[in-house]
């Protein structure tokens, strides 16, 4: 059935790594390292989508994988092949200032936001650049691999900040970091942010609207030469859950980061200088951030390090009695090992400690699983 779906026009196979096991040992030809991490699979699920929608799907294990690609229709088994490749090519690590961070492990980016409107912290931040950079470097003493500042929220139903005003929140923060060694990302869709930012000593881009907001955007993170996130978004965000529409979230999603990374590659940003978040919450409901959330390792296919912002959003509060923001702490961290599970590089986490703390004993878990026994 799938053989025969690949044959429509417009036909596109993808690849979900699936049948993870503890270690590969004893299991030659029948598992792959994900992406150069802590994780191995046996099996994918391989996918038909026709105009961004499941129209058949595989199981197929890792030992006949070859064979299985082999004996597709016309161009699939050369993309099935290139597929397999990013799916297991190792991640090269992020050069951010004096820092290096290794992709071949989950890490926590800790979220300071400097905001009047900050639905994690009430804005408390805003006006005082100096308590948020001891906060940053409070974070990065947690076990924070990377801080990302922001000076304008996105979260659904805020309003435009206008530039200046951005800078003004932002720029004071990230020039009391410069010295400290703390690894920085600004987390901005505006040109001008980023330039200011940039300038200021931030080493790594953040961009909500995948480098589409602001029309140079793309031009600048070109021409820095830094690391960049493309998010998945839908409209604005006083728009985006009125745009909240799919056939099939997980497909639609994977295909437009797998465009925007090809827009970005075409304006001369390396592939190992892209990162993707598939924007759980921005244009997405409940029933689509659980389909995105259950399908993540699919976006391994894209062939770049995966960001996964899923800290205090809405929909753990739909899950748990409506918890309020300040109660979303079990929840977020629950979703943090959901991505640790499925290969994510980097947790997107207000909670830095505890996010940390868990990543650490998820690690202590894996380093013991692929310890041979003696």
């Amino acid at each position: 059935m799938l053989t025969t779906a690949l044959r429509q026009p417009g036909a596109r196979l993808h690849l979900r790594p699936t049948a993870f096991i503890d270690a590969p040992f004893g299991y030659d030809g029948r598992a792959l390292r994900l992406a150069g991490g802590l994780l191995w699979f046996s099996a994918v699920e391989a996918i038909a989508a026709v105009a961004g929608k499941r129209v058949a799907t595989a199981f197929v294990p890792v030992l006949e994988l070859d064979n299985f690609l082999g004996d597709l229709p016309g161009d699939h088994p050369e993309q099935g092949r290139a597929l397999a490749r990013r799916l297991t090519d190792q991640r090269p690590p992020l050069q951010l200032g004096e820092r290096t961070i290794r992709l071949d492990q989950p890490q926590a980016m800790a979220i300071l936001n400097v905001t009047p409107d900050s639905f994690s912290d009430g804005g408390g931040l805003m006006n005082d650049p100096a308590t948020a950079a001891d906060r940053a470097v409070a974070m990065a003493a947690d076990g924070a691999a990377i801080v990302d500042i922001g000076g304008e929220s996105t979260r659904p139903g805020a309003q435009t900040v206008w530039e200046g005003d951005e800078i003004a929140r932002i720029r004071p923060v990230i020039e009391r970091l410069r010295a400290s060694g703390t690894a920085l990302s600004i987390d901005t869709r505006k040109a001008g942010v980023m330039e200011s930012a940039l300038a200021a000593g931030a080493h790594m881009i953040n961009d909500v609207s995948a480098l589409t907001w602001d029309d140079r955007a793309l031009e600048i993170a070109t021409a820095s030469q830094v690391p960049v996130v493309l998010v998945h978004y839908k409209g604005t965000p006083e728009t985006m859950q009125g745009e909240a529409r799919y056939e099939d979230a997980l497909i639609e999603v994977y295909e437009w980061l797998e465009a925007r990374v090809a827009a970005a590659e075409a304006a001369g940003i390396a592939r190992s200088r892209i990162l993707v978040d598939p924007g759980l919450g921005f244009g997405k409901t409940l029933r689509h951030n659980l389909a995105i959330l259950n399908g993540l390792s699919l976006f391994h296919g894209i062939g770049c390090g995966v960001v996964l912002g899923a800290s205090r959003k809405r929909s753990i509060g739909a899950l748990s009695n409506e918890a309020p923001v300040e109660q979303r702490l079990g929840g977020s961290v629950a979703l943090a090992l959901v991505g640790a599970n499925q290969g994510v590089q980097l947790l997107r986490v207000h909670d830095v400690f505890e996010t940390v703390q868990a990543l650490r004993v998820w690690r202590g878990l894996r380093d013991a699983a692929l310890t041979p026994v003696a």
